[in-house]
């Protein structure tokens, strides 16, 4: 049982930074719904072309022009069309 319980702590400090960091990353377009309007724009303007803002490509131009991680990329545009532009696909 304490073997369980030092390795499900170990766990959660690990994953403080990352949470972290993803706190922060979210905070930028929570502060600044303006930035979230204009991304959804983009966003919209893609699908219209038939191009999902969910696309590996649109996710690694995202990741590229914000120097961000794949993954906090894909949060980020998930955190951003759930809370602003839910029409996005």
């Amino acid at each position: 049982m304490l073997k369980l319980l030092t390795i499900v702590s170990v766990g959660l400090l690990a994953a403080g930074p990352v949470i972290g960091a993803e706190s922060k990353l979210l905070e930028t377009v929570k502060r600044n719904p303006a930035e979230a309007q204009a991304l959804c724009k983009k966003f919209k303007k893609m699908n219209s072309s038939g191009k999902s803002a969910y696309s590996k490509k649109s996710t690694k131009r995202l990741a590229t022009s914000r120097n961000l991680t794949m993954i906090d990329a894909e949060v980020f545009v998930t955190y951003v069309v759930g809370m602003y532009c839910p029409d996005v696909r």
